[in-house]
């Protein structure tokens, strides 16, 4: 047989290919995971959905919109109108650019036992292994919370989800695992928390020193605050004199004027990435930022807010008045789309740098 036939022998292009699938799917390197920080955590949304993948639209209809063209968001994805449960498609995406971003910790927005964003967390966990993205855990205020629900969701995350090779334990704080509490105020007393502090890291989301007895340090989520980062340095102080976390979050900007219609929040525009880099600034100048354990950073996707990381579409659908990150950064067009993922490993490394 000849050397050409042999080259074109389906059996062998066929080994080849199923060698190279092998390869793909093999979680990535040691060495290259741990180029990634786990100082530096992304909000992550899993709670989209489409008729293709999951049978029904979820999120992208907010604000009375009707996708995939017409969605609920300033800005349109790069992915378009994608499902959280594409996991070899969409969220497979998510974490090799999550990786180009040099963070190595999301920060999984979960609403509870048996909620569509539980369900979706095996196929997130198995995606980010692959990338060697780790995953904490972002514990919002589904209907019913309390302080002692949230100690039986710890127990049934870490239950459920802590073997697996993606979940996050922070290794700066004895390998524990990370829950961030989203709205933590709107629960006077957190005492039942007392039960489960010492074996997991547990964020309040505040710079309220007086409304964090019961948890291990604070984060503020709030991408507008900051521009102007008020109380950080006290909270900062504070955290770093009683043993604390300190996690303020930092964003490229926020609109929310499509996805919710009538809403009286301010806009912060992204002006170029100036805005995003004055957050960032303001998080590492111990003066403003208080000195961070941690930076958490708002948000990877959250598209509803337009506080997003994630590549945003550079031709969007024409006819809905979408934004785009034209001028990022100096970049056009598609060297546009990624600027803020390059952008914050240019963060990752100065904060990386000087702790």
């Amino acid at each position: 047989m000849s050397a050409r036939a042999k080259r074109r022998n389906p059996v062998i292009v066929a080994m080849l290919v199923m060698v190279l699938c092998a390869l793909w799917a093999q979680p990535v390197p040691a060495a290259e995971a741990a180029k990634l920080s786990t100082k530096v955590q992304l909000f992550y949304y899993p709670w989209y959905g489409n008729p293709e993948i999951g049978g029904e639209w979820r999120h992208w209809q907010q604000g009375g919109h009707t996708p995939p063209a017409d969605v609920g968001a300033d800005l349109y994805p790069k992915l378009g109108a994608y499902d959280s449960g594409d996991v070899s498609g969409a969220v497979a995406q998510h974490m090799k650019w999550i990786q180009r971003s040099g963070a190595g910790v999301i920060v999984y927005s979960w609403w509870g036992r048996g909620s569509y964003e539980d369900r979706m967390a095996e196929g997130v966990l198995d995606a980010a292994a692959k990338r060697g993205v780790k995953v904490a855990w972002h514990i919002e205020p589904y209907e019913g919370r309390t302080a002692e629900s949230v100690v039986a969701d710890i127990a049934y995350l870490n239950e459920t989800y802590g073997s697996h090779p993606a979940y996050f334990r922070a290794p700066d704080q004895g390998r524990r695992p990370v829950f961030y509490i989203f709205w933590s105020l709107q629960i006077a007393d957190w005492t039942a928390l007392d039960q489960v502090n010492r074996d997991n890291v547990i964020l309040a989301q505040t710079t309220d020193t007086s409304k964090i007895a019961h948890f291990s340090g604070m984060y503020t989520y709030d991408g507008i605050a900051g521009a102007t980062a008020p109380g950080w340095k006290e909270a900062g102080a504070y955290a770093k004199e009683h043993g604390l976390i300190w996690a303020p979050s930092v964003a490229p900007g926020y609109v929310d004027d499509r996805a919710v219609p009538g809403n009286t929040t301010p806009t912060l525009g992204r002006d170029g990435g100036a805005t995003y880099d004055k957050e960032w600034s303001n998080a590492l100048d111990p003066v403003i930022g208080g000195d961070p354990t941690w930076v958490s950073v708002t948000s990877f996707n959250e598209w509803h807010e337009g506080s997003s990381i994630e590549p945003a579409s550079s031709k969007p659908p024409a006819g809905f008045g979408y934004q785009t990150f034209a001028g990022a950064y100096g970049k056009q067009g598609k060297a546009a789309e990624t600027a803020y993922l390059d952008r914050t490993k240019y963060w990752v490394k100065a904060f990386e740098k000087r702790r």
